[in-house]
């Protein structure tokens, strides 16, 4: 059995904000990837969706905004925010920001740190049930933690089945990986996580991006070593497959499956994790990965494959 699938229209993104008023978990469709929402004020709701994922509670979620203005009532906002905000909001940008004292958000859902993780989708039905709501959701990624993330409704059913009281139906996503993760210290930007925005457009308005400290714990959600994993092991950058492996290919490497024929990294990117998918339930031995080029939004697919084929603890 599966929670309700429903069209996401005007009726059943009413029905999803009463949910989400009364302490329930919503899955909702974003550009980037399937969602799994809930009232970002509301400690016993984000518990329930850190047991549903699965997900460790030290690591910390992205709260979902209509824009700037719901943004400021829980984030301190630096000059540098607001350009880049002005620029790619909405869209596959989060930017982690110093968390307002008294902000109207659970300490839970951002672990504990002096930080907010915020984003404002670009998604139509997104932002219709922010618009409703009122106010900040909390939405991680509508699977279980640590597996390959959901960009239709049906991933989020065969991931999460009846543990969401609705899903709703926004089509396939359009990015199809997650956005890009930047925190902002005053006129300094540091890039905690490469995605659907690409370095060279965020690096025009903030100049070079500095990078995190590897050692320390989670700031921001993406930074765990193992994530969007399959179940079948994993080989990157291959030319050629071995007995028993299926060929996640790219441009020339046709494989088993192709992200894309064409070279085209937009189209990879979109067709990453349900190709993944496709070929892990084949269950192969293990799943190879033709090579793609670090470059635009390279950067962001080659990060989710090295996370996913990262040993898992």
């Amino acid at each position: 059995m599966s929670a309700p699938i429903k069209p996401a229209t005007s009726e059943s993104i009413e029905e999803a904000a009463a949910i989400l008023r009364a302490g329930g978990l919503v899955a909702m469709p974003t550009e980037t990837v399937y969602g799994l929402a809930a009232d970002a004020s509301n400690s016993d709701a984000i518990t329930r969706l850190y047991e549903v994922k699965g997900r460790p509670r030290f690591n910390p979620l992205i709260a979902h905004v209509t824009g700037p203005r719901m943004a400021r009532t829980v984030a301190e906002w630096p000059e540098l925010g607001s350009k880049l905000a002005g620029a790619f909001w909405p869209g596959p940008l989060t930017l982690v920001l110093p968390k307002k004292p008294g902000a109207a958000i659970a300490d839970i859902a951002n672990a504990g740190l002096d930080s907010l993780a915020l984003r404002a989708p670009a998604h139509p039905a997104a932002r219709t049930l922010l618009s409703v709501f009122g106010s900040p959701l909390v939405a991680p990624s509508a699977n279980l933690s640590g597996t390959i993330s959901p960009t239709t409704a049906a991933h989020v059913a065969e991931s999460l089945g009846e543990a969401v009281d609705l899903i709703l139906d926004g089509g396939t996503c359009t990015i199809g990986v997650e956005s890009t993760v930047i925190a902002i210290d005053e006129d300094k930007a540091v890039l905690f996580r490469p995605g659907g925005l690409d370095r060279a457009q965020i690096e025009a308005i903030a100049g070079p991006l500095g990078t995190p400290d590897e050692a320390a714990a989670p700031a921001s959600p993406g930074m765990l070593k193992s994530h969007y994993a399959p179940n079948a092991a994993m080989r990157l950058n291959v030319t050629e497959k071995q007995p028993g492996e299926l060929l996640l290919g790219f441009g020339d490497i046709g494989g088993d499956l192709n992200l894309s024929a064409e070279g085209d990294l937009a189209e990879a990117a979109k067709r990453l994790f349900s190709g993944l998918r496709e070929l892990d339930a084949r269950k192969p031995d293990r799943i190879a990965v033709a090579p793609v080029p670090e470059q635009g939004l390279g950067e962001a697919i080659n990060d989710r494959l090295q996370r996913a084929a990262a040993p898992k603890d």
